[in-house]
């Protein structure tokens, strides 16, 4: 990097801050703070959340996966196959009566079907989640930054974590989702300028189809299940497992709820939520793409090739981006790589500020705190968070080598009794907090088991499922032994769950299409 490429990384960062505190004006409450004034239409809502899934990792290690890691290839797509699904169950079922029930923390809507003890297990799991994941994803990409770029690590980290909390600071779910939406177009570029400088250094199409490695076209492995075959994208743990999983991170994370929440109406929400089922796939397939190209040209350069770490595959798009690229877009796409970092953070800070201020602190009060006081600590708790997830940063050295991994499987944990507890609150009448606590324990307990005593023979995408299942089957049980009284006016009513035939066959056609284009990519190349 030259002093061109700081000035852009300079002019992005100072950017950011002023655009934060250009958004901060006007703010006084903490739905402003939390929920942007619920002023947001639903390509800003849709746009963020993507920024935030397709972050950092994504720019990184997935092209790596594709292009050049041994085993590796487009059957990275399977990841994708049941994000459509997953938003029919958001459209229909979760998203009417949380948009409805006003709440700015979802888990706040559990004490109210159940009772306190739910909503702040379940709040309690996402902000240790959650920070351990924000610190693990900053950690990752500075380890990139420092070993291409030659930028210190504890600059990467201190730079990204100071910039996102500024910003969030200061303009709220406001900058956060405005940022996202700039960093989802930075990103976007990004893609596009590597392939084609990599399909320009290749020659061309025809010289790229002659030296691809056609075993990396294999997109879906329907033999595959993931009990005790060394399967980790066999089609079904991707789709039921996959389910489950984003069904939970889109409806049941705070740090993408909330933003949700944040919509105008409950129309934008729905539009919000089929944008990210349709256009999920097509942006993955982009990066998969990038991803082929550059692997191909690295497995014909050996010099470029003999730069990248035999065991650190996902240093190819950064030593690509370096060693190839003009001064100018290298600060540009550095900047990328920074901003796909910083909205993974920047929607933790804001999302953990929220569930702790509104789920632990609000409710440990006597009285209810003013609405200054209320906008106060909103502020307090986003700054004390930003501290912690930094500091956790610094820490991820000492955790085990796949931290990645690690991230996934301790979601994986939690996602399926997550997800089940949202949907027996909704669409049950005889559940009550004691048995629904009794079945989040056990759902996690025996997930905890598979991962303790059948790592390696279980995938551990299956753990979604399972711990869905566990938990609806011990729930439906001990409600069963010890009934218990449920008030009515805690109850959904049923009548704002959502019958949306339209929404419902768009995204199921559009699972289709997509495993079906997978699915051919190995015949059609």
């Amino acid at each position: 990097m030259n002093y061109i490429d700081w000035i852009v990384v300079g002019i992005y960062a100072a950017g950011l801050i002023w655009l934060s505190w250009h958004l901060s004006k006007g703010q006084t409450t903490t739905e402003d703070y939390y929920l942007g004034g619920k002023t947001f239409k639903w390509w800003q809502v849709g746009l963020s959340t993507m920024a935030t899934q397709l972050g950092a990792v994504s720019f990184i290690s997935a092209p790596a996966f594709v292009g050049l890691r041994e085993n590796g290839g487009l059957q990275w797509l399977t990841y994708e196959f049941a994000v459509p699904l997953a938003m029919i169950l958001l459209v229909v079922v979760i998203f009417p009566p949380l948009y409805k029930s006003g709440v700015i923390s979802i888990y706040t809507y559990l004490e109210k079907r159940f009772n306190r003890l739910t909503r702040q297990l379940l709040s309690g799991v996402f902000q240790f989640s959650r920070a351990f994941a924000a610190g693990i994803t900053v950690y990752a990409v500075a380890i990139v930054l420092e070993a291409v770029f030659q930028i210190p690590l504890w600059v990467n980290i201190v730079v990204v974590g100071i910039i996102a909390l500024l910003y969030d600071y200061l303009g709220g779910m406001k900058a956060v989702v405005i940022s996202d939406v700039i960093q989802m177009g930075i990103l976007f570029l990004g893609f596009l300028l590597c392939s084609w400088f990599a399909w320009q250094l290749l020659g061309g199409w025809e010289i790229f189809l002659e030296n691809l490695d056609r075993d990396r076209l294999t997109a879906v492995d329907f033999s595959g299940h993931g009990f005790g075959d060394g399967s980790e994208f066999g089609f079904w743990p991707m789709l039921l497992g996959g389910f489950f999983l984003y069904a939970a991170y889109y409806g049941c994370d705070q740090s993408q709820a909330q933003r949700i929440l944040a919509s105008m109406n409950m129309k934008e929400v729905r539009k919000a939520l089929v944008f990210n089922g349709l256009a999920r796939f097509p942006t993955v397939l982009l990066y998969c793409v990038m991803g082929l190209l550059i692997g191909t040209f690295a497995l014909m350069t050996p010099e470029f090739l003999g730069l990248i770490p035999a065991d650190r595959p996902d240093y190819m798009v950064p030593y690509f981006i370096v060693t190839y690229l003009p001064h100018g877009l290298i600060g540009l796409l550095v900047a990328a790589i920074m901003a796909a970092a910083m909205s993974s953070l920047d929607s933790a800070l804001n999302s953990l500020s929220a569930a702790t201020v509104e789920d632990f602190v609000i409710p440990a009060k006597e009285a209810r705190p003013t609405a200054d006081e209320q906008f106060s600590l909103s502020k307090k708790y986003t700054i004390f968070w930003g501290v912690i997830c930094v500091l956790l940063a610094f820490a991820a050295g000492n955790i085990a080598p796949t931290v990645i991994e690690a991230i996934n499987k301790i979601g994986s944990l939690f996602y399926g009794p997550i997800i089940a507890t949202f949907v027996l609150g909704m669409l049950t009448t005889s559940i009550t907090g004691r048995a629904v606590n009794l079945g989040i324990v056990a759902g996690v307990v025996f997930n905890l088991i598979l991962w303790l005593f059948f790592d390696g023979f279980i995938f551990w995408f299956w753990w979604n499922f399972t711990g869905f299942a566990v938990t609806v089957l011990v729930a439906f049980v001990m409600s069963r032994i010890q009934p218990g009284t449920v008030s009515e006016d805690v109850l959904v009513d049923l009548s704002v769950i959502e019958k949306r035939p339209l929404e419902t066959i768009v995204l199921g056609l559009y699972f289709v299409l997509i495993v079906s284009f997978s699915v051919s990519l190995a015949f059609v190349f």
